[in-house]
C-alpha cells in the first residue's frame, strides 16, 4: 500500500483508539500487520505517533495541566501535590517499561499475544463493572488521593501488554478503588500525558537513527492525523462514560480477539 496513505491510516487508527478501552497498540499491531507496516522500525513509528494523540488531550485540558504549573488556591489537584499525584500514577509502568522494553517489542508486539491482551482486558472489564454497587469515593480531581494514585499507577503496568489497553487498565484500576467512572476516564486522560511524553520521546532517543528522512515525513503524517482524530475521540467517550457503561467495549475486545484467533495465519 501506498506509504501517505498507510500513514494515515495508523494515524487514524492511533488517535481513535489511544484513550477508549481498546488499546491503540494492540490495534496499531493488527492494522500494521495488514498494511504490511512490520517490523522493528514499524514498532517504534507506532509509539512514536502517540505523541499526536497526547497533544490533542494537553490541548483539551490546557486549563487543569495548566494549573499544574500555576497552582490554584481553592484546588487540591493543582502545583506540586497534583504532579506529586501523577508522578506515583507514572512510576510503576514507567519503571517497568523501562527495563522490559526490549523484550515486550521482541515478545508481545505480534498479533496473537494482542488477541490474548484484548480477551483478558475484556473479561477485566465485564467483572468490574458487574461488581460495581454505586458507592464510588472519588468524583472529581481534587478527591483523587496518593493512594488513589499509586493504586492506578500499579494497573497501568497491565498497559504494558499490548492490546491491554493503558486506558482500560487506569479506568478499571481507579473504579476498583472507587472512582466515579467519568473521572477514571478524565484522570486517565490526564495521567496518559506524562508517561507516553517519556515513552514517545524515548523511543525516539533510541531509534532515530533509523529513520531516514522520507520516514519522518510520514511520521509527521500520522502525528497530524492521530491529533485529530484523538481530539474526536475523546470528546465522544467522556460523553459516552457519563450515560453508560465499558461493557459495549468489552464485546467488541472479544469478537476482535476471537476474529484474530479464527483468521490470522499462525
Amino acid at each position: 500500500m501506498d506509504p501517505w496513505l498507510s500513514s494515515i491510516i495508523l494515524g487514524i487508527v492511533e488517535g481513535v483508539t489511544e484513550f477508549l478501552p481498546v488499546s491503540s497498540t494492540g490495534h496499531l499491531i493488527l492494522t500494521g500487520a495488514l498494511l504490511g507496516h512490520a517490523g522493528e522500525k514499524a514498532a517504534s513509528y507506532d509509539i512514536i505517533i502517540q505523541l499526536g494523540a497526547i497533544l490533542a488531550v494537553v490541548v483539551m485540558y490546557r486549563e487543569r495541566f495548566a494549573g499544574l504549573v500555576v497552582p490554584r488556591p481553592r484546588e487540591r489537584f493543582t502545583g506540586t501535590r497534583g504532579l506529586m499525584l501523577l508522578f506515583l500514577t507514572c512510576l510503576p509502568a514507567g519503571l517497568l517499561g523501562l527495563f522490559a522494553r526490549k523484550a515486550i517489542k521482541a515478545h508481545l508486539f505480534a498479533p496473537l499475544p494482542v488477541a490474548l491482551a484484548l480477551a483478558a482486558g475484556a473479561v477485566m472489564i465485564l467483572i468490574v463493572e458487574s461488581r460495581r454497587g454505586g458507592r464510588d469515593k472519588y468524583h472529581d480531581f481534587d478527591d483523587v488521593s496518593p493512594a488513589l494514585a499509586l493504586g492506578i499507577g500499579l494497573f497501568q503496568c497491565l498497559s504494558l501488554w499490548p492490546g491491554f489497553s493503558r486506558s482500560a487498565s487506569t479506568i478499571l484500576g481507579a473504579m476498583i478503588l472507587g472512582s466515579r467512572r467519568k473521572l477514571a476516564a478524565e484522570y486517565s486522560f490526564v495521567a496518559a500525558v506524562p508517561i507516553m511524553l517519556a515513552a514517545t520521546g524515548y523511543e525516539f532517543y533510541k531509534s532515530w537513527a533509523e529513520f531516514s528522512m522520507a520516514d519522518l515525513q510520514f511520521l509527521a503524517v500520522g502525528f497530524v492525523t492521530a491529533f485529530f482524530s484523538a481530539w474526536l475521540a475523546v470528546k465522544w467517550f467522556i460523553g459516552l462514560v457519563s450515560r453508560m457503561t465499558l461493557r459495549p467495549f468489552a464485546v467488541y475486545r472479544l469478537l476482535l480477539a476471537l476474529a484474530v484467533f479464527v483468521f490470522w495465519p499462525s
